[in-house]
C-alpha cells in the first residue's frame, strides 16, 4: 500500500500538468459532428453545434497563406486566429452565409484557429 500512494500521486501530478498544455481549449456540445486537425489543415462539419472548437496548425514557410471556407445554415459564429499576437477576428458567419477567403503573410510557427458559436448553430462546415 505504501508504494501505491506515491505512484498514484505522481500519476495525478502528470495528468494535471498535461491538461494545461494548450493555449486555448475546445468546449462544445454537438450532434452529427465530424472534425479533423492535422498540422497543415483542419475542418469541422456538424448538424448542431454550440460552444467553441480550437484547431492548432503549424506554419512552416515564410509569408504563408491561410485559406478558409465557412458555411452555416442556422445561427451565427465568429472565427478567430492567433499567430502569437493575440486573438484576432478572421471572419463572422451568419445563417445562410458562405464565406471563402484567405489570410496572407503568416510567419512560421503555430497558428490557432478558433471557431466560436454565438449560441446554437446548425448545418455548418468550416475548413
Amino acid at each position: 500500500m505504501k508504494k501505491v500512494i506515491p505512484a498514484l500521486a505522481v500519476l495525478i501530478t502528470v495528468i494535471i500538468c498535461l491538461s494545461g498544455c494548450g493555449k486555448y481549449t475546445s468546449h462544445y456540445n454537438a450532434t452529427a459532428f465530424v472534425h479533423s486537425n492535422e498540422s497543415d489543415s483542419a475542418f469541422m462539419s456538424f448538424w448542431q453545434f454550440e460552444g467553441n472548437m480550437v484547431f492548432k496548425l503549424k506554419i512552416k514557410e515564410t509569408d504563408a497563406r491561410l485559406s478558409y471556407t465557412a458555411k452555416l445554415g442556422t445561427g451565427s459564429a465568429t472565427v478567430y486566429y492567433d499567430c502569437g499576437d493575440g486573438k484576432t477576428e478572421l471572419c463572422a458567419v451568419n445563417a445562410g452565409d458562405e464565406t471563402q477567403a484567405s489570410l496572407d503573410g503568416l510567419k512560421p510557427g503555430t497558428v490557432y484557429v478558433i471557431v466560436e458559436a454565438d449560441g446554437h448553430c446548425g448545418n455548418g462546415d468550416f475548413r
